[in-house]
């Protein structure tokens, strides 16, 4: 920029001359009008209100002129400059205003389709149930354990006090996996779980007591797939050992599983029984959800929930073997043990009087949609 000089004439600076300014400033405000979009127009912008813009350039050279000079040329450019800036300003309303009305066509919804050509989906009431369940023993301060469905013979059926020849270790109950090399079936030593017992025996040899644990997850038995049995079903199982645990124990927490899940008033009854896991064991039945046990030797109103017993066998429990506490190196001298469980096919089809196992198996999503997300 060079320094002033009195002497210069104005008129001989070509960027300052009247008709110079006009030519510039016309020739920004044209290039604003024809600005087709808002990337155009900041396009536009840089060029003509930009530091290396026409009018710009023409602004330092003000410097140049003597003092009696400076004032016409700087509100000569400036009333151009303004003018400028006032058509960008006015053009990009334009266009923005535009963008709008143009995004409110092209990406309006029409409310009045239909919204359920895609159909909502829903969780399996097996999953939802089990969560359920868990629930229940969670807020007890009991934790969800899991194991191999995979499992060895020694967790299934010897650490649980099963004998030898127990009929449940043979083929005809049980799928045994081969090895290579193996003869037989039943040599391998490997098995697919019978029931979730073995989480319960992995979960003493690897905790100290107190132990409170819910072991659910699927079990496998040779059996035929018809209305009220599968060959592959879901089982829960509970274990609690700790000092001092009784029977009465068992009894308090059957009868607070069954009011959670199926409403207050619900009891449970225990009927002797014998597992080789459990001494003493017991049948867990609950009172009929249905008729509360109004319908026993009362013609007029039959129950077919229960047929007209009044009770619903759920399960086995008792106390834990002390053969199977002291083969999982807990001190039978000091703790004592419950255990009881059942299968959540069977608990569904009572509370939702499902009449065919295998319709929760078979997997068709008429079964399972009017279930929702929670039952």
């Amino acid at each position: 920029m060079s320094a002033p000089n009195k002497s210069y004439d104005p008129v001989e600076v070509e960027a300052l001359k009247p008709e110079e300014v006009e030519r510039m400033r016309d020739e920004a405000i044209a290039a604003i009008a024809a600005a087709g979009d808002l990337d155009a127009l900041r396009e536009v912008k840089t060029a003509h209100t930009g530091d290396r813009s026409p009018l710009a350039l023409a602004n330092r050279e003000i410097g140049a002129l003597p003092p009696q000079a400076k004032a016409e040329a700087g509100k000569r450019v400036g009333q151009a400059r303004g003018a400028v800036n006032q058509a960008l300003k006015k053009r990009q309303e334009e266009l923005e205003a535009e963008r709008d009305a143009r995004v409110l066509v092209e990406e309006a919804v029409d409310v009045t389709l239909p919204y359920d050509r895609r159909p909502a989906g829903a969780r399996h009431p097996m999953t939802t149930f089990a969560d359920r369940i868990a629930d229940v023993f969670v807020a007890l301060g009991y934790q969800v354990v899991e194991g191999p469905e995979v499992e060895a013979e020694w967790f299934n059926f010897d650490a649980l006090n099963f004998p030898p020849d127990h009929p449940a270790r043979e083929m005809q109950d049980t799928f045994f996996v081969r090895r290579d090399g193996q003869a037989k079936d039943e040599e391998s030593g490997v098995v697919l779980r019978t029931h979730t017992s073995p989480s319960q025996i992995r979960s003493m040899i690897d905790r100290e007591p107190p132990v409170y644990v819910i072991c659910p997850g699927r079990v496998y038995r040779t059996d035929e797939l018809d209305a009220t049995h599968t060959p592959v079903f879901t089982q829960v199982e509970l274990l609690a050992v700790d000092e001092g645990l009784t029977m009465a124990d068992l009894k308090g927490t059957l009868d607070h599983m069954v009011q959670a899940l199926f409403g207050e008033g619900m009891t449970t009854r225990l009927r002797p029984n014998f597992f080789p896991f459990t001494e003493p064991s017991a049948e867990m039945d609950m009172v009929c959800y249905v008729c509360r046990g109004e319908s026993v030797g009362n013609p007029d109103r039959p129950c077919r929930t229960c047929s007209s017993e009044g009770w619903i066998e759920l399960g086995g429990c008792g106390m834990v073997n002390p053969r199977v506490l002291r083969a999982c190196g807990v001190d039978t001298d000091k703790y004592s043990g419950f255990a009881f469980g059942f299968g959540i096919e069977r608990m569904l089809m009572f509370r939702h009087n499902i009449e065919d196992m295998r319709d929760i198996v078979e997997g068709d999503v008429r079964f399972t949609l009017p279930f929702g997300m929670e039952i």
